[in-house]
């Protein structure tokens, strides 16, 4: 299905667009950030709260040395207190990503990974690349979120064309 060529550039590609959006969120006003927009986690704070909760917890999944966030999907929109801590705990799960898709080994993907699901209500399991990409979809989806509701806010973001990231990251 996939490769380990695939998971590196989908990690670098994440970690250019948390830079981007890093860079327009942390200097805007707080009531902006915060301000319910419509979204399903309501506001731009929200939504990159919750993006980050659910990188820990797929991380969780697919690598020892990550914690699992306290709490649940309710929850996960208030898992940083603040926009500066969130800036600091995405930099530092964006470099983390990036590491465990350097040392990553085509093998590891081609294993089933089980987990209990809380969102279901069960144990699952599913193959090992299935849940990357869906890792790495599920923050494409979101951050589209985000870009939206930053643009209706009158933000100008970056560009988050995937051929369009430099190769330097």
């Amino acid at each position: 299905m996939i490769t380990t060529d695939y998971v590196q550039t989908m990690a670098r590609y994440n970690a250019w667009q948390n830079r981007g959006l890093r860079k327009v969120v942390e200097v805007m006003d707080e009531a902006e950030l915060t301000r319910d927009r419509g979204a399903f986690f309501k506001s731009i704070f929200g939504t990159v709260n919750h993006l980050l909760w659910a990188d820990r917890m797929w991380m969780s999944r697919f690598s020892s040395d990550v914690s699992a966030p306290e709490g649940g999907i309710k929850g996960s929109t208030e898992l940083t207190p603040t926009i500066s801590v969130w800036g600091a705990e995405r930099f530092r799960m964006d470099g983390r990503i990036r590491i465990w898709a350097e040392t990553l080994r085509n093998v590891d993907l081609r294993n089933n990974l089980t987990w209990h699901s809380s969102a279901i209500g069960r144990e699952v399991t599913r193959p090992m690349a299935l849940c990357v990409v869906h890792m790495f979809n599920h923050q494409t989806h979101h951050r589209g979120q985000v870009h939206a509701m930053l643009t209706a806010a009158g933000v100008r973001t970056e560009d988050t064309d995937l051929f369009v990231m430099p190769e330097e990251l």
